[in-house]
C-alpha cells in the first residue's frame, strides 16, 4: 500500500492553513498521495471569490457569506492578527525569508493533485453551494470521509 497523509482542516486561520498546505506540499514531494477534509471554517480556504452567489440562499446564509473569509486571500491569523496588521507583519517576514506565500503553496497543491474534500454537512450548514467553491472540491459525507482516513497511514487534525 503506497504511504498516504490524510489532513482534517476544522479551522480557517490563514497560518494554520499556511501549516497544513506546507505538509501536503512536502508529502507530495515524498510522493505520499494527500487527501484534505474540509470541514466548517475550513471551507473559507476552499472558497472561490468570483463564485460566491446569493441566489437560493436564506437571509442568514447571505448574512454569514458576506461576513466571513472569501477564499485564502481573506484568511485571519489564530494570534496576533490585529486587525489584520499581524498577517501583514507576518507576509513580511515570510516574503523577506523567500518563503512561499500562501496563495503559491495553495496552486502548488492543486497542479500537484492533492485531494480536496468537503465535508456535505458543513457546506450545507453554512450554505455553501459546490459552485462557490475551487473546481478540485468534492463534496464527501463524514462516512466517505473516515474510509478514506482509515486508507491512509498518516492522519493530522488542523
Amino acid at each position: 500500500m503506497k504511504d498516504k497523509l490524510n489532513i482534517l482542516m476544522f479551522s480557517g486561520e490563514f497560518d494554520k492553513a499556511l501549516a497544513a498546505l506546507i505538509l501536503a506540499d512536502s508529502a507530495r514531494s515524498m510522493d505520499l498521495d494527500v487527501s484534505m477534509f474540509f470541514s466548517f471554517w475550513g471551507l473559507f480556504l476552499l472558497r472561490e471569490p468570483d463564485s460566491i452567489s446569493n441566489a437560493d440562499k436564506t437571509q442568514l446564509e447571505k448574512a454569514f457569506g458576506s461576513v466571513t473569509p472569501k477564499g485564502p486571500k481573506e484568511l485571519p491569523l489564530s494570534k496576533m492578527n490585529f486587525s489584520g496588521l499581524g498577517k501583514k507583519m507576518l507576509e513580511k517576514m515570510m516574503e523577506d525569508d523567500d518563503a512561499p506565500t500562501l496563495q503559491k503553496l495553495f496552486n502548488a497543491a492543486r497542479k500537484k493533485g492533492v485531494q480536496f474534500s468537503v465535508c456535505k454537512l458543513s457546506a450545507e450548514v453554512m450554505g455553501f453551494k459546490k459552485e462557490e467553491l475551487i473546481a478540485e472540491a468534492k463534496i464527501m459525507t463524514a462516512q466517505e470521509y473516515l474510509a478514506d482516513a482509515l486508507s491512509s497511514n498518516i492522519k493530522l487534525f488542523i
